[in-house]
């Protein structure tokens, strides 16, 4: 499954040394800092010149948390965690702002790009508008960026493809749109979360690249077909979301490449043709959601009898059948979700007019499956 993300991973940043020592790992927080006012630490100086200039951008601070952001004392600030560099060239830097779930209202400003130490930024459950600063492809030490839950909106934020260390992006549940960068999946992201946004267009065939765990491009505008290279991901790939799209044509012949992929979702589309054999490739797969699209053929045994199967639900479709292997699914304790196909003797079905003419005509190339790795 996807990593869990977290202020714990700065525990990395600290030297040997310092943890040696019993040095604080995080000064700040509205806790009490460890610099002085009016510290000659340039770094702190710049932060509090990045800090004063975004307070002065907040319009409402409904839980009072920018009472404590007052003085030169950064540290002190509640949200604003500080450490010891690695380069161990001063005493403390901002490496951390954590402020989730604030309910602050405002917009972001070019100065936070003077935060050179800083490693993650969670503004997720706020209420920020406007735009993502082009400033912050200088924020070369970003390693995780959160910014869901707001109400930006806009073009993607094409500032931070250039943020050189940046692993971890989610912009999700915001107002952004339009196509999503080719650059994006060329990008050493091990998370990608885009979900719930305007995003439209085709996904670019660039998604085969990405080194990702985890994508998530549902609820989105996405149209056209799932790119032919989705099944040639790395093999790190645990996680890919694309349902409630209006993604058109056949599921790719290549998804049974991807042999550690845990959870996929493909619901709520407009996906036509036969499954592909190679689904039964998937040894690894425990969610695996084609509901709410045109399928049509006949359910593998292959696919039903996938070792570690939670959930497989091909609700609402228009297949024809299933092999016995997919009634053993329930003495398996998996849930399995067959109801409004065209399935003879089957409760819960389409009624026969609906199942005369599958939707869609549509003709997949093929591949028959003749060993799986």
């Amino acid at each position: 499954m996807p990593h869990s993300w977290s202020l714990a991973l700065l525990l990395f940043l600290l030297p040997p040394s310092a943890s040696a020592l019993g040095v604080g790992i995080w000064i700040g927080g509205g806790i009490g800092g460890q610099t002085p006012p009016g510290s000659s630490n340039s770094r702190l100086h710049n932060a509090y010149t990045a800090l004063q200039a975004w307070k002065c951008a907040i319009t409402d601070d409904p839980n009072g948390i920018l009472a404590t952001w007052v003085g030169s004392d950064v540290c002190s600030y509640k949200g604003v965690f500080c450490t010891q560099p690695v380069d161990m060239s001063t005493d403390l830097v901002v490496a951390g702002i954590d402020l989730n779930h604030a309910s602050l209202q405002g917009t972001l400003v070019k100065e936070l790009s003077l935060l050179s130490d800083l490693s993650i930024i969670h503004l997720n459950s706020n209420r920020f508008t406007g735009a993502v600063p082009d400033s912050f492809r200088e924020l070369e030490s970003l390693s995780e960026l959160d910014l869901s839950n707001n109400q930006f909106s806009g073009p993607f934020p094409s500032a931070t493809l250039l943020i050189p260390n940046l692993i971890y992006l989610d912009v999700r549940y915001n107002y952004f749109s339009g196509p999503i960068p080719v650059e994006l999946f060329n990008k050493d992201l091990d998370a990608i979360f885009l979900n719930n946004n305007l995003f439209d267009g085709q996904i670019p065939q660039s998604l085969g690249n990405s080194p990702a765990s985890v994508i998530t491009l549902a609820n989105n505008r996405f149209s056209g077909s799932i790119p032919v290279s989705f099944g040639y991901m790395g093999p790190g790939i645990k996680e890919v979301l694309l349902h409630n799209n209006q993604l058109t044509g056949c599921i790719p012949e290549g998804v049974g490449l991807l042999s550690e992929m845990e959870v996929l979702d493909l619901s709520h589309n407009s996906l036509s043709g036969h499954l592909p054999d190679t689904i039964s490739c998937l040894s690894e797969i425990e969610v695996l959601n084609l509901a709410h699209n045109q399928l049509s053929g006949f359910l593998s045994e292959f696919v039903c009898s996938l070792r570690n199967l939670a959930n497989l639900t091909v609700s609402y479709n228009f297949l024809s059948g299933f092999d016995q292997e997919c009634t053993r699914l329930l003495f398996r304790n998996v849930g399995f979700d067959f109801s409004g196909n065209c399935i003879p003797g089957k409760n819960r079905q389409r009624p026969q007019p609906e199942c005369s003419g599958i939707p869609g005509g549509l003709n997949c190339l093929r591949i028959p499956l003749i060993r799986c790795g």
